[in-house]
């Protein structure tokens, strides 16, 4: 079962999957982009790099997510798979920053994942106060530089692409206390686990 933790930065969807990891045997916890050798040297170049023109970062988030998809998702799809990110992330942030239609994108990530989707989603969210303030106490890479509006934007545009998609998932209010969250989302992974 392929399940992917979406949200933009400081949602704690790290965390999550961690917390996650010691519940669950036999469970994979992967990201994108970075979740292989080659998808490294990628994220370096997207976060700690400075900003790629539009298309070529575009087209570096597709090469990720192919290997990402062949390497790691395809061989191990029997098992439960936790991925921090996955492409609903790459279509709503490409959308925000760079206009590209919708259909476009997700023609794009067909290609790169080969059709490979995932089952499940959790989307954990925050409102503007708690991003503003979860935003303010960290440094900020190359991506979230572009400011609290976009990321509220991006947010927006996950929520609208999982619905457009119709892929089961679920929404969480990232500014609950950890444990809750901790605890409603072990739920949730059971009940699709039946």
């Amino acid at each position: 079962m392929y399940i992917a933790f979406e949200g933009v930065d400081t949602v704690g969807k790290s965390t999550q999957i961690e917390r996650l990891r010691e519940r669950f045997s036999d469970v994979l916890v992967t990201k994108e982009p970075g979740g292989t050798a080659l998808g490294e040297k990628i994220r370096a170049i997207l976060l700690e790099e400075g900003e790629a023109l539009a298309r070529s970062e575009i087209l570096l988030f597709l090469a990720d997510r192919a290997e990402h998809t062949e390497r790691i998702v395809r061989p191990n799809l029997h098992r439960l798979i936790l991925s921090d990110r996955s492409f609903i992330s790459g279509i709503a942030y490409a959308h925000v920053h760079d206009n590209i239609e919708i259909d476009t994108l997700l023609q794009l990530n067909r290609f790169a994942t080969g059709n490979i989707f995932p089952e499940h989603i959790v989307l954990l969210r925050l409102e503007e106060e708690t991003l503003r303030k979860r935003m303010g106490e960290k440094s900020s890479d190359a991506i979230e530089m572009r400011g609290i509006d976009y990321m509220l934007r991006v947010q927006k545009s996950m929520e609208e692409l999982i619905d457009l998609l119709q892929i089961d998932h679920i929404i969480v209010d990232a500014s609950e206390p950890i444990d809750t969250i901790t605890e409603t989302l072990y739920s949730y992974i059971k009940d699709c686990n039946r």
